[in-house]
């Protein structure tokens, strides 16, 4: 089983990401479980921005996507801006969407059978909602949302040192993304032994 790992920091390599940190415990969890991984740091990555799978020369999302479409487990792991997702998660949602009248060999969205999941982090609240946004977002084009399948981390209201400075229930964001990965591979295990018909 694979999973692709998207961290849609807006900071480029090789500058520090708190969400990244976060996400590497979720992913050491399903490297336990036995999934290979795929970890890509989107800002890396020259996406234009779109609607389509392919938008020509120098267009990076085509590499990723195949990567995408090779995985079992998508988990997308964005920083709060503002009260929302990061315009990089954004970005990768406006080019998903382009897979929404793609079908499998069983007339199936290429999407079916596959499981997200999530992490967020952030000084303030908010995570709740960014999760909520991007499931409803994956769930629109055929991904299926395990049970509590997110962790996040935020240090309360107001400004405060971010996730790799601070402390602050820490251990309960790690504990909590540990069993969100595990309640991800269920559910991709499951759609595996009995996955979603296609249609006539």
């Amino acid at each position: 089983m694979k999973a692709l790992i998207l961290n849609c920091t807006l900071k480029p390599s090789p500058a520090v990401s708190n969400t990244e940190a976060l996400a590497n415990t979720f992913i050491e969890e399903l490297e336990r479980l036995g999934v290979k991984t795929t970890f890509i740091r989107v800002a890396d990555n020259h996406i234009i921005t779109g609607i389509k799978s392919d938008l020509g020369k120098g267009d990076a999302w085509p590499a990723i996507l195949k990567e995408l479409l090779a995985s079992e487990i998508l988990i997308i792991a964005t920083p709060t801006w503002m009260g929302t997702m990061s315009s990089e998660a954004l970005k990768v949602l406006e080019r998903i969407n382009g897979l929404y009248p793609k079908r499998d060999a069983q007339n199936r969205p290429v999407t079916f059978n596959k499981v997200a999941g999530f992490v967020v982090t952030g000084a303030e609240d908010g995570a709740r909602h960014v999760v909520s946004e991007i499931a409803g977002a994956l769930m629109d084009v055929g991904f299926t949302i395990a049970p509590q399948s997110y962790t996040y981390w935020n240090n309360g209201p107001g400004p405060g040192d971010n996730y790799l400075e601070s402390n602050y229930r820490k251990e309960w964001s790690i504990e909590t993304g540990k069993a969100a990965a595990a309640n991800v591979v269920a559910v991709a295990k499951a759609l595996k032994n009995t996955p979603i018909p296609g249609r006539e």
